[in-house]
């Protein structure tokens, strides 16, 4: 069962009367802490530009790639298939965009907008191999659903 104690503080922060920087960097440093993951990052999707374009990261350093195009990366399959996006070895991956030199796991989350239409992605990327078991995706998945109300209040 997901941690409720995170879920928790995402809606909380979410909740909050601050402005979207602020509530976008609490979220992933949030969720950095719960899985003691080496980097989060929380993305906007925009089909009008064709453009994923990160919000707020936590962790190693800057992401590799702050913006690029949907059709892209495991970001690309996780947005067509509106499905978690889980590789446990990212060299065996043609559709790995390179994160980091020393990536070895990662995992994308879309965050779903009335359960259809892909607004955002949750992109968690580990230095381990097979870093997300089924209770860290549930976790993912289940954050990422308190997360739409994130992008609700930010459109």
């Amino acid at each position: 069962m997901p941690d409720s104690e995170l879920l928790d503080t995402l809606r909380s922060i979410t909740a909050e009367n601050s402005d979207r920087a602020t509530k976008a960097k609490r979220i992933v440093d949030a969720i950095r802490k719960e899985g003691s993951w080496r980097w989060v990052g929380i993305y906007d999707v925009d089909f009008q530009r064709e453009l994923v374009v990160n919000i707020a990261w936590s962790g190693y350093s800057a992401p590799s790639h702050p913006a690029f195009p949907i059709t892209q990366g495991l970001t690309s399959r996780a947005i067509a298939g509106r499905r978690t996006i889980n590789v446990g070895n990212v060299a065996d991956d043609s559709g790995y965009m390179t994160t980091f030199d020393s990536t070895r796991a990662e995992i994308i989350v879309p965050i779903l907008s009335h359960g259809d239409r892909v607004i955002g992605t949750l992109d968690v990327e580990s230095e381990h191999l097979n870093a997300f078991d089924v209770e860290a995706q549930a976790l993912l998945e289940e954050s990422a659903r308190v997360l739409e109300e994130f992008w609700a209040k930010g459109e």
